[in-house]
Protein backbone atom coordinates (compact mmCIF):
# COMPACT_ATOMS: atom_id res chain seq x y z
CA UNK A 1 0.00 0.00 0.00
CA UNK A 2 1.24 3.24 -1.22
CA UNK A 3 1.73 5.80 1.74
CA UNK A 4 1.55 9.62 1.82
CA UNK A 5 1.76 12.91 4.25
CA UNK A 6 -1.56 14.05 5.80
CA UNK A 7 -3.36 15.85 8.16
CA UNK A 8 -5.87 13.84 10.40
CA UNK A 9 -8.28 13.90 13.21
CA UNK A 10 -9.10 11.29 15.46
CA UNK A 11 -12.80 11.26 17.22
CA UNK A 12 -13.12 14.40 19.24
CA UNK A 13 -12.96 13.23 22.86
CA UNK A 14 -10.47 10.32 22.24
CA UNK A 15 -7.46 9.59 24.22
CA UNK A 16 -4.97 10.17 21.77
CA UNK A 17 -1.65 11.72 21.84
CA UNK A 18 -1.01 10.90 17.88
CA UNK A 19 0.31 14.01 15.61
CA UNK A 20 -1.59 15.62 12.95
CA UNK A 21 0.41 14.59 10.59
CA UNK A 22 0.58 10.93 9.67
CA UNK A 23 1.39 8.66 6.82
CA UNK A 24 -2.05 7.63 5.51
CA UNK A 25 -3.27 5.51 1.80
CA UNK A 26 -3.12 7.19 -1.00
CA UNK A 27 -6.46 7.96 -2.24
CA UNK A 28 -7.72 6.19 -6.06
CA UNK A 29 -9.84 8.25 -8.89
CA UNK A 30 -12.73 6.75 -8.79
CA UNK A 31 -15.64 7.33 -11.46
CA UNK A 32 -15.83 10.43 -11.93
CA UNK A 33 -13.44 11.96 -9.93
CA UNK A 34 -9.79 13.08 -10.52
CA UNK A 35 -6.43 12.43 -8.42
CA UNK A 36 -5.02 15.95 -7.50
CA UNK A 37 -1.41 16.49 -6.50
CA UNK A 38 -2.42 19.69 -4.04
CA UNK A 39 -0.10 22.31 -4.11
CA UNK A 40 -2.21 24.20 -1.31
CA UNK A 41 -4.78 24.19 1.31
CA UNK A 42 -7.05 26.43 2.49
CA UNK A 43 -7.87 26.46 6.52
CA UNK A 44 -11.67 27.51 6.85
CA UNK A 45 -13.72 27.34 10.03
CA UNK A 46 -15.77 24.52 9.35
CA UNK A 47 -12.47 22.55 9.29
CA UNK A 48 -11.85 23.47 12.93
CA UNK A 49 -15.44 22.38 13.64
CA UNK A 50 -14.57 18.92 12.34
CA UNK A 51 -11.91 18.59 14.48
CA UNK A 52 -13.96 19.84 17.78
CA UNK A 53 -16.85 17.38 16.43
CA UNK A 54 -19.40 20.18 16.25
CA UNK A 55 -19.81 20.34 12.07
CA UNK A 56 -23.01 20.09 11.29
CA UNK A 57 -22.60 17.73 8.34
CA UNK A 58 -20.83 14.87 10.38
CA UNK A 59 -17.83 12.78 7.91
CA UNK A 60 -16.78 10.35 10.78
CA UNK A 61 -13.26 9.20 11.90
CA UNK A 62 -10.10 8.93 11.60
CA UNK A 63 -10.79 11.42 9.21
CA UNK A 64 -8.39 13.31 6.89
CA UNK A 65 -8.78 16.79 7.07
CA UNK A 66 -9.60 19.60 4.64
CA UNK A 67 -12.44 20.67 2.36
CA UNK A 68 -10.62 23.08 -0.09
CA UNK A 69 -7.47 22.76 -2.02
CA UNK A 70 -5.46 23.71 -5.27
CA UNK A 71 -3.32 21.78 -7.40
CA UNK A 72 -2.12 19.64 -10.56
CA UNK A 73 -4.48 16.47 -11.49
CA UNK A 74 -2.16 13.45 -11.60
CA UNK A 75 -5.07 10.84 -12.80
CA UNK A 76 -8.61 11.09 -14.11
CA UNK A 77 -10.95 8.14 -13.06
CA UNK A 78 -13.40 6.76 -15.41
CA UNK A 79 -15.99 9.05 -16.96
CA UNK A 80 -14.24 12.67 -16.52
CA UNK A 81 -14.18 14.37 -19.43
CA UNK A 82 -13.51 17.91 -18.57
CA UNK A 83 -10.21 17.56 -17.00
CA UNK A 84 -6.89 15.82 -18.21
CA UNK A 85 -3.77 15.09 -16.27
CA UNK A 86 -1.30 18.24 -16.17
CA UNK A 87 -4.44 20.76 -15.24
CA UNK A 88 -4.31 23.59 -12.77
CA UNK A 89 -7.25 23.51 -10.77
CA UNK A 90 -8.97 24.56 -7.48
CA UNK A 91 -11.18 22.04 -6.07
CA UNK A 92 -13.79 21.37 -3.15
CA UNK A 93 -13.91 18.01 -1.33
CA UNK A 94 -17.03 17.62 0.18
CA UNK A 95 -15.75 14.10 1.68
CA UNK A 96 -12.83 16.68 3.36
CA UNK A 97 -9.22 15.18 2.35
CA UNK A 98 -7.67 18.23 0.69
CA UNK A 99 -4.91 18.66 4.05
CA UNK A 100 -2.97 15.59 2.18
CA UNK A 101 -0.56 15.05 -1.16
CA UNK A 102 -3.11 13.66 -2.94
CA UNK A 103 -6.54 14.04 -2.90
CA UNK A 104 -9.58 12.45 -4.48
CA UNK A 105 -12.27 14.92 -5.87
CA UNK A 106 -15.42 14.67 -7.77
CA UNK A 107 -15.32 16.35 -11.36
CA UNK A 108 -18.28 18.83 -10.91
CA UNK A 109 -16.16 20.16 -7.81
CA UNK A 110 -13.46 21.65 -9.93
CA UNK A 111 -12.63 25.11 -11.34
CA UNK A 112 -9.56 25.39 -13.89
CA UNK A 113 -7.13 28.12 -12.45
CA UNK A 114 -6.34 31.44 -15.15
CA UNK A 115 -2.41 30.01 -15.95
CA UNK A 116 -1.87 33.65 -14.27
CA UNK A 117 -3.07 32.55 -10.67
CA UNK A 118 -1.41 31.35 -7.79
CA UNK A 119 -1.40 28.31 -6.47
CA UNK A 120 -1.77 30.05 -3.05
CA UNK A 121 -4.65 32.32 -4.43
CA UNK A 122 -6.15 29.43 -6.12
CA UNK A 123 -6.76 27.74 -2.61
CA UNK A 124 -8.29 31.02 -1.11
CA UNK A 125 -11.41 31.51 -2.99
CA UNK A 126 -13.37 28.46 -3.32
CA UNK A 127 -15.23 28.68 -0.35
CA UNK A 128 -15.01 32.06 1.01
CA UNK A 129 -15.15 33.72 -2.10
CA UNK A 130 -18.20 31.75 -3.74
CA UNK A 131 -20.00 30.97 -0.16
CA UNK A 132 -19.96 35.16 -0.31
CA UNK A 133 -21.18 35.33 -3.68
CA UNK A 134 -24.14 32.75 -3.68
CA UNK A 135 -24.90 34.61 -0.07
CA UNK A 136 -25.43 37.78 -2.09
CA UNK A 137 -27.00 36.60 -5.21
CA UNK A 138 -28.38 33.16 -5.37
CA UNK A 139 -30.20 32.58 -1.99
CA UNK A 140 -30.89 36.25 -1.78
CA UNK A 141 -30.80 38.99 -4.06
CA UNK A 142 -28.88 42.21 -3.29
CA UNK A 143 -29.72 45.25 -5.14
CA UNK A 144 -28.28 48.38 -5.16
CA UNK A 145 -28.91 50.54 -2.46
CA UNK A 146 -29.73 47.86 0.01
CA UNK A 147 -28.65 47.79 3.72
CA UNK A 148 -27.30 44.69 4.56
CA UNK A 149 -25.84 44.06 8.22
CA UNK A 150 -22.72 41.69 7.93
CA UNK A 151 -21.97 40.01 11.52
CA UNK A 152 -17.39 38.80 11.54
CA UNK A 153 -17.02 41.18 8.74
CA UNK A 154 -13.35 40.99 9.56
CA UNK A 155 -13.18 37.35 9.05
CA UNK A 156 -12.33 35.34 5.84
CA UNK A 157 -15.96 34.99 4.15
CA UNK A 158 -16.90 38.46 5.75
CA UNK A 159 -14.00 40.65 3.90
CA UNK A 160 -15.32 38.64 0.75
CA UNK A 161 -18.70 39.61 1.47
CA UNK A 162 -18.07 43.45 2.11
CA UNK A 163 -16.10 43.98 -1.08
CA UNK A 164 -18.91 41.77 -3.30
CA UNK A 165 -21.42 44.11 -1.64
CA UNK A 166 -19.81 47.34 -2.16
CA UNK A 167 -19.72 45.83 -6.32
CA UNK A 168 -23.28 44.98 -6.17
CA UNK A 169 -24.32 48.77 -4.85
CA UNK A 170 -25.32 48.05 -1.38
CA UNK A 171 -24.42 49.75 1.92
CA UNK A 172 -22.25 47.77 4.37
CA UNK A 173 -22.69 47.38 7.82
CA UNK A 174 -20.49 45.36 9.99
CA UNK A 175 -19.64 43.70 12.74
CA UNK A 176 -16.51 42.05 14.45
CA UNK A 177 -15.88 40.47 17.44
CA UNK A 178 -12.50 41.18 17.72
CA UNK A 179 -10.87 44.08 18.49
CA UNK A 180 -8.28 45.32 15.64
CA UNK A 181 -10.04 43.63 12.80
CA UNK A 182 -11.88 46.74 12.10
CA UNK A 183 -9.27 48.82 9.97
CA UNK A 184 -9.29 45.91 7.46
CA UNK A 185 -12.93 45.15 7.16
CA UNK A 186 -13.08 49.61 6.50
CA UNK A 187 -10.41 49.08 4.26
CA UNK A 188 -12.25 46.67 1.70
CA UNK A 189 -15.50 48.89 1.68
CA UNK A 190 -17.58 48.28 4.70
CA UNK A 191 -19.47 51.80 5.34
CA UNK A 192 -19.93 51.07 9.31
CA UNK A 193 -18.17 49.11 11.34
CA UNK A 194 -19.37 48.30 15.23
CA UNK A 195 -17.09 46.36 17.58
CA UNK A 196 -19.76 43.91 19.29
CA UNK A 197 -18.07 44.23 22.78
CA UNK A 198 -17.80 47.73 22.77
CA UNK A 199 -21.09 49.51 20.58
CA UNK A 200 -24.73 47.92 20.38
CA UNK A 201 -24.87 46.66 16.65
CA UNK A 202 -29.15 47.21 16.88
CA UNK A 203 -28.23 51.00 17.82
CA UNK A 204 -26.06 51.83 14.90
CA UNK A 205 -28.47 49.74 12.17
CA UNK A 206 -31.36 51.58 13.24
CA UNK A 207 -29.85 55.55 12.93
CA UNK A 208 -28.08 54.57 9.70
CA UNK A 209 -31.55 53.29 8.27
CA UNK A 210 -33.47 56.23 10.51
CA UNK A 211 -34.95 53.14 12.34
CA UNK A 212 -36.52 51.08 9.25
CA UNK A 213 -34.10 48.52 9.48
CA UNK A 214 -31.74 46.74 7.50
CA UNK A 215 -32.89 45.24 4.48
CA UNK A 216 -30.89 41.72 5.07
CA UNK A 217 -28.83 40.35 7.43
CA UNK A 218 -25.48 37.80 6.73
CA UNK A 219 -24.74 35.89 9.92
CA UNK A 220 -22.40 33.46 10.85
CA UNK A 221 -22.44 33.37 14.32
CA UNK A 222 -26.09 32.13 15.11
CA UNK A 223 -27.13 31.98 19.23
CA UNK A 224 -27.38 35.43 20.94
CA UNK A 225 -26.14 37.67 18.38
CA UNK A 226 -28.56 36.05 15.61
CA UNK A 227 -31.10 36.57 17.99
CA UNK A 228 -30.40 40.44 18.44
CA UNK A 229 -30.25 40.99 14.79
CA UNK A 230 -34.27 40.41 15.00
CA UNK A 231 -34.12 43.50 16.64
CA UNK A 232 -32.66 45.72 13.59
CA UNK A 233 -34.19 44.08 10.21
CA UNK A 234 -36.85 45.47 8.63
CA UNK A 235 -40.25 44.04 8.07
CA UNK A 236 -40.29 41.22 5.24
CA UNK A 237 -36.60 41.61 5.38
CA UNK A 238 -34.51 38.31 4.86
CA UNK A 239 -31.73 36.97 7.38
CA UNK A 240 -29.01 34.82 5.71
CA UNK A 241 -27.37 32.49 7.71
CA UNK A 242 -24.03 30.31 7.13
CA UNK A 243 -22.67 29.05 10.32
CA UNK A 244 -23.03 29.06 14.31
CA UNK A 245 -19.38 30.52 15.25
CA UNK A 246 -21.53 30.89 18.51
CA UNK A 247 -24.08 28.40 18.71
CA UNK A 248 -27.27 26.94 16.98
CA UNK A 249 -29.97 29.77 16.65
CA UNK A 250 -32.25 29.75 19.89
CA UNK A 251 -35.50 28.08 20.21
CA UNK A 252 -37.76 31.35 19.79
CA UNK A 253 -36.46 31.50 15.81
CA UNK A 254 -39.86 31.00 14.68
CA UNK A 255 -41.82 33.30 16.85
CA UNK A 256 -38.63 36.16 15.28
CA UNK A 257 -39.34 35.35 11.72
CA UNK A 258 -43.22 35.98 12.01
CA UNK A 259 -42.84 38.83 14.35
CA UNK A 260 -42.08 40.67 10.73
CA UNK A 261 -42.78 38.24 8.13
CA UNK A 262 -38.98 37.69 7.22
CA UNK A 263 -37.45 35.22 5.51
CA UNK A 264 -34.52 33.14 6.75
CA UNK A 265 -32.10 31.31 4.75
CA UNK A 266 -29.68 28.71 5.39
CA UNK A 267 -26.54 27.89 2.70
CA UNK A 268 -24.47 25.28 2.62
CA UNK A 269 -21.74 25.53 -0.04
CA UNK A 270 -21.68 21.64 -0.85
CA UNK A 271 -25.63 22.00 -1.35
CA UNK A 272 -25.14 23.91 -4.71
CA UNK A 273 -25.29 22.42 -7.71
CA UNK A 274 -22.23 22.56 -9.71
CA UNK A 275 -23.23 22.08 -13.32
CA UNK A 276 -25.90 25.23 -12.60
CA UNK A 277 -26.23 28.41 -14.16
CA UNK A 278 -26.36 29.96 -10.97
CA UNK A 279 -23.28 28.19 -9.83
CA UNK A 280 -21.24 28.87 -13.12
CA UNK A 281 -22.27 32.57 -13.27
CA UNK A 282 -20.80 32.76 -9.61
CA UNK A 283 -17.66 31.26 -10.88
CA UNK A 284 -16.75 33.74 -13.68
CA UNK A 285 -17.98 36.50 -11.63
CA UNK A 286 -15.15 35.63 -8.32
CA UNK A 287 -12.33 34.55 -10.65
CA UNK A 288 -12.87 37.18 -13.35
CA UNK A 289 -12.47 40.05 -10.24
CA UNK A 290 -10.11 38.46 -8.78
CA UNK A 291 -8.02 38.75 -12.11
CA UNK A 292 -9.02 42.09 -12.60
CA UNK A 293 -7.66 42.78 -8.97
CA UNK A 294 -11.25 44.12 -8.16
CA UNK A 295 -11.43 41.44 -5.63
CA UNK A 296 -9.04 40.77 -2.95
CA UNK A 297 -8.40 37.19 -1.20
CA UNK A 298 -5.83 38.30 1.37
CA UNK A 299 -3.58 35.86 3.16
CA UNK A 300 -3.10 36.26 6.49
CA UNK A 301 -1.08 33.51 6.67
CA UNK A 302 1.26 30.43 5.63
CA UNK A 303 1.65 27.39 6.98
CA UNK A 304 3.83 23.91 6.40
CA UNK A 305 2.31 20.46 6.72
CA UNK A 306 4.42 19.82 10.11
CA UNK A 307 3.20 23.62 11.34
CA UNK A 308 -0.51 22.56 10.95
CA UNK A 309 -0.85 22.53 14.74
CA UNK A 310 0.36 26.22 14.81
CA UNK A 311 -2.05 27.02 11.98
CA UNK A 312 -5.27 26.10 13.98
CA UNK A 313 -3.95 28.20 16.88
CA UNK A 314 -4.19 30.89 14.78
CA UNK A 315 -7.64 30.34 13.55
CA UNK A 316 -8.57 30.05 17.03
CA UNK A 317 -6.85 33.04 18.52
CA UNK A 318 -9.50 34.68 16.49
CA UNK A 319 -6.99 37.57 15.49
CA UNK A 320 -6.41 36.70 11.76
CA UNK A 321 -8.19 38.87 9.27
CA UNK A 322 -7.98 36.79 6.07
CA UNK A 323 -7.23 33.34 4.87
CA UNK A 324 -4.51 30.89 6.82
CA UNK A 325 -3.11 28.24 3.98
CA UNK A 326 -1.20 25.07 3.98
CA UNK A 327 1.92 24.39 1.59
CA UNK A 328 1.90 20.88 0.72
CA UNK A 329 3.57 21.07 -1.74
CA UNK A 330 6.31 23.84 -3.93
Amino acid sequence: MIQMQAIVFDPPGAMTFAPLLRDVAEPVAGPGRVLVRVHRAGLNFADLMMRQGVYPHPKGYPLVAGLELSGVIEVCGEGVTGYAPGDRIAGFSEDAGGFAELCDVPEERLIRLPDAMSFDTGATFYIQSLTAWHLLHTVSKTQPGDTLLIHAIGGGVGLQLAQLAKMAGAVVIGTVGTAGKEAKALAFGADHLVNRGAEDFVSVCNEVTGGRGVDKVIDSTGATILDRSFDCIRRMGHVVSYGEAEGKPLPNLWERLVQKSLTFTRLHIGHLDNRSDAWLQGVDAVVGAIMAGKLQVPIAGSYALQDAEAMFAALTSRQTAGKLILRVAD
